[in-house]
C-alpha cells in the first residue's frame, strides 16, 4: 500500500497535529450539570435547549465530528461514554449503545443508520500557574457512523457535516480492513483525524504495536494517539479536549442568507418527514420559508431543533450547527439526500452534495403467501420512507406472482432490509438469487444494463457480442499463517492479486480485484471459516471487466422458472447447474405426476434430475385374472399422469430459494 505521506503530498493537504511537548498544560472543567449529577443521584439531563442558548455558540465554539471504526472496535460504546460525560444522557439509565435505535442494530451488534447527538461541554486552557483562561462552553455535534462496508454511503454522508473524526482502533485487534477504508474516506474529505486506541483494558491489548501500525499505514505520529477504554472510562477525559483543540470550527458566513446541506431524512407518522441538516451559512428559524435547490419547491419551517439526544425544539439553528427541520414534506422522495436547502426567493450556490447511490446488488422480493402482496407493498413503502438508499420497482414472476425488484448497496444491506421487514412490519418474504448489474453488448452495437436475469430473454433475436461485469478492489487483513488458503480462495473466485504486504510480523494485507458477483453472498463467511475468524474484509467499487457470461435457466417440466434464472460465468455453469437441480430435487415435494428438473443455457440442457411420481397401486384389487386387464389399468394410470403433468403446477418451497442462493454464489 502506498504510504499516506505520498498521498498527502500529492493532494497538498496536511494533518492538523498537536505537539504535546510544546502544548500548554490543560485543565478540564466539566459542565455544571455534569458536576451536579456526580453530587446528586437525582440528576437528570437538561430537558430542553432554547434558541437564545444556541445563539451563544458562534462557529468558533462549535465542533462537528464523527466516530469511524471497524466493526466491533467499541465505537458505539465510546459514543455512550461521551454522552454520559457531557450529561446528555444519565449514566446507568437507558439502553447501551444509545444511538443504535433499530432492533436489528442491537441484535447484530452493528450500526446501520448514522445518528447525531448534540452535546455541551466546558473546556479551559491553563496558560500559567496564576492565570486560568475563561471556561467557555462548546457545542459538540457527535455523529455515530456505521462500521460495515455495505453502509459506507452512510459514512460519507456523515463526514460531509464534519470537520474532524475520531478514528477508533481496537488495542488488541489493531488496524483492520474497514479501518483503512474509513481512514481514506475521512482523509479525502480533508478532515482532521484523531486516532483513538480503544479497549486498552483487555489482557491482549498492545497499544504500542497499534501505534506502529498507524505510523506505517497512515503516517500518523504515535504521540497523537489517545489511549482509552470506553468500558472502564480510562483515558476518556482526553477525548473531548482533543476534539476541541485539534478539530477546526465549521466554516461559513453568519451574515449570509441561510444555506444548509440535507444529510438524511426519515418519515414519522405524526410529524411527517424529518430532515437532518447542517447549517452552512446564516440562520434558520421557525416560520421561515426555505426552498430546495433540487426540486425548486418552497416549504415553511414548522419546527426546528437539535438532537439532544432526542428531538429537542429550539426554534432556530445557527451557522455551523447540525439539527433537524420539519417542513411539511409528505414523502422522503421530496427530501433528496445531498440537496441544498436555502432561503426562499434568494439565489445561492448549491453545495457539492454527495455522490449518487450505486446499487450493486439486486434481488426480487415476493410475499411468502401470494395473497399478501398488498401487505408487503405497504410494508416496503413505509420502510423505504426511512431508507432512501433502496431502489424499488414492481415486477411479476410466473412462479411467485407479483413482487418487487429491489436494489441494495450490498448483501448485508439486503439482509438488514429483509430483517426489518419481518421485525417491524411482520412481512414474510421470499428472496430470489441476488445478482449484480451486468452490461451486454449486442450485434447492433447497442448496450443494455441487466439487473434481472429474466430480462435478458426479452432481447431474443439479438446476438450477444460481449459481456461486462462489475469488479471490486478487496482489502483482506489476515494472520500470516493463513495467507496460502486465502490466496487459493481468491483464485477460485476469479480474483487477480494487486498487492501483498505485511502490516507487522504477524499480519498480512492482501489486495485483490474480484468480480462483485463472487463476493456478494458467502465469500466473507468462507473467508472467516478458513482463517478461524481472524480475517477482516473490505471492498470498494472498481471498473467493469469483460467476461464470458451466460444466462442459466431452471426448468420444471420444460417450463422456465424466471425467479431462479441467474447469470453466471461460463466455466462454472455446468458445475453450478448440477448442484442446483440436485438441491431442488431434495426440496420440491413429490406430486402425483413426474417432475423433470433441468438446468439449461439457451436450448442446451447441462444438468437434469427427475422426481418420480407418487403412485397409487391400481392393481390392489386384482387378485389373479388375465394379465391384459392389469396392463389396461396401468396404461390408464400412465395417461392420467401425462395429463396431470401438462396442467399440474409445482409449488416451490421458500427453503428451496435459500438453498439455491447458497449454491449459486459459492461456486
Amino acid at each position: 500500500m502506498a504510504g499516506a505521506a505520498a498521498l498527502r503530498r500529492a493532494s497538498g493537504r496536511a494533518f492538523r497535529t498537536l505537539d504535546n511537548s510544546s502544548a500548554p498544560s490543560r485543565k478540564i472543567v466539566l459542565p455544571e450539570r455534569l458536576l451536579s449529577s456526580q453530587a446528586s443521584p437525582e440528576h437528570r439531563p437538561r430537558p430542553s435547549v432554547s434558541g437564545s442558548e444556541l445563539g451563544q455558540y458562534p462557529p468558533e465554539r462549535i465542533r462537528n465530528f464523527s466516530i469511524i471504526a471497524h466493526v466491533d472496535h467499541g465505537k458505539s460504546t465510546l459514543a455512550d461514554r461521551l454522552l454520559e460525560l457531557t450529561g446528555t444522557i444519565q449514566k446507568g439509565h437507558g439502553q447501551p449503545q444509545y444511538l443504535d435505535k433499530l432492533q436489528v442494530e442491537r441484535e447484530r451488534g452493528i450500526t446501520v443508520k448514522a445518528q447525531t447527538a448534540t452535546m455541551f461541554y466546558k473546556h479551559a486552557v491553563e496558560t500559567s500557574e496564576s492565570h486560568v483562561a475563561d471556561t467557555p462552553s462548546y457545542l459538540l455535534n457527535l455523529i455515530d457512523t456505521p462500521g460495515h462496508v455495505d453502509f459506507s454511503y452512510e459514512v460519507s454522508r456523515s463526514l460531509a457535516a464534519c470537520q474532524g473524526a475520531l478514528l477508533v482502533v481496537d488495542a488488541a485487534q489493531g488496524v483492520q480492513a474497514q479501518t483503512i477504508a474509513n481512514f481514506y474516506l475521512a482523509f479525502e474529505s480533508n478532515l482532521s483525524i484523531i486516532p483513538v486506541i480503544n479497549k486498552i483494558d483487555q489482557p491482549t491489548a498492545d497499544p504500542d504495536n497499534v501505534k506502529a501500525q498507524l505510523k506505517r499505514l497512515f503516517d500518523i505520529d504515535p504521540s497523537e494517539a489517545l489511549l482509552t477504554s470506553a468500558k472502564t472510562g480510562q483515558g476518556l477525559s482526553q477525548v473531548l479536549p482533543a476534539v476541541i483543540e485539534r478539530i477546526p470550527c465549521p466554516p461559513g458566513s453568519c451574515d449570509s442568507p441561510v444555506r444548509m446541506l440535507l444529510l438524511d431524512s426519515y418519515y414519522d407518522e405524526y410529524k411527517g418527514v424529518i430532515c437532518h441538516v447542517a447549517i452552512v451559512d446564516g440562520a434558520m428559524r421557525k416560520g421561515d420559508k426555505i426552498s430546495s435547490a433540487a426540486t425548486g419547491r418552497t416549504y415553511e419551517v414548522f419546527d426546528v431543533g437539535i438532537m439532544h439526544p432526542e428531538l429537542t425544539p429550539t426554534g432556530v439553528l445557527y451557522t455551523g450547527q447540525v439539527g433537524y427541520v420539519i417542513t411539511g414534506m409528505r414523502s422522503t422522495k421530496e427530501a433528496r439526500i445531498g440537496d441544498t436547502l436555502h432561503q426562499a426567493k434568494s439565489v445561492v450556490e448549491a453545495l457539492p452534495g454527495f455522490k449518487p447511490v450505486r446499487h450493486m446488488v439486486f434481488s426480487g422480493v415476493y410475499p411468502a403467501d401470494g395473497s399478501d402482496f398488498e401487505a408487503l407493498s405497504h410494508a416496503i413503502e413505509k420502510l423505504t420512507c426511512n431508507d432512501a438508499s433502496v431502489s424499488v420497482s414492481k415486477e411479476t414472476s410466473t412462479a411467485l406472482g407479483m413482487g418487487f425488484r429491489c436494489g441494495f448497496l450490498g448483501l448485508l444491506h439486503m439482509d438488514v432490509f429483509h430483517q426489518r421487514l419481518e421485525q417491524e412490519y411482520g412481512a414474510q418474504v421470499i428472496s430470489t438469487i441476488p445478482t449484480v448489474p451486468y452490461i451486454f453488448e449486442y450485434g447492433d452495437d447497442s448496450k443494455v444494463q441487466i439487473e434481472n436475469p429474466a430480462a435478458l430473454s426479452l432481447n431474443t433475436g439479438k446476438r450477444v457480442m460481449a459481456c461486462w461485469e462489475p469488479t471490486v478492489i478487496a482489502t483482506i487483513i489476515i494472520p500470516s499463517e493463513y495467507v496460502g488458503p486465502v490466496i487459493m480462495l481468491c483464485s477460485e473466485r476469479r480474483g487477480e492479486q494487486q498487492e501483498y504486504t505485511f502490516i507487522d510480523a504477524h499480519r498480512a494485507l492482501l489486495k485483490y480485484r474480484l468480480p462483485l458477483r463472487e463476493i456478494i453472498v458467502d465469500f466473507y463467511n468462507e473467508l472467516k471459516s478458513i482463517t478461524s475468524g481472524y480475517a477482516t474484509f473490505d471492498y470498494e467499487d472498481s471498473e467493469y471487466q469483460k467476461s464470458d457470461l451466460v444466462k442459466m435457466d431452471i426448468l420444471l417440466n420444460g417450463q422456465p422458472v424466471d425467479a431462479m434464472a441467474t447469470i453466471i460465468h461460463n466455466q462454472k455453469a455446468q458445475k453450478v447447474g448440477r448442484e442446483l437441480v440436485d438441491k431442488l430435487k431434495k426440496f420440491i415435494e413429490r406430486q402425483m405426476f413426474e417432475i423433470t428438473i433441468q438446468a439449461a443455457i439457451g436450448s442446451k440442457i447441462i444438468a437434469r434430475e427427475t422426481l418420480s411420481a407418487m403412485r397409487k397401486n391400481v392393481l390392489a384389487k386384482c387378485y389373479g385374472g388375465d394379465i391384459t386387464r392389469k396392463k389396461k389399468l396401468l396404461e390408464k394410470q400412465k395417461e392420467g399422469k401425462k395429463r396431470m403433468k401438462r396442467v399440474g403446477s409445482v409449488d416451490i418451497p421458500q427453503e428451496a430459494f435459500h438453498e439455491l442462493l447458497k449454491v449459486s454464489s459459492s461456486k
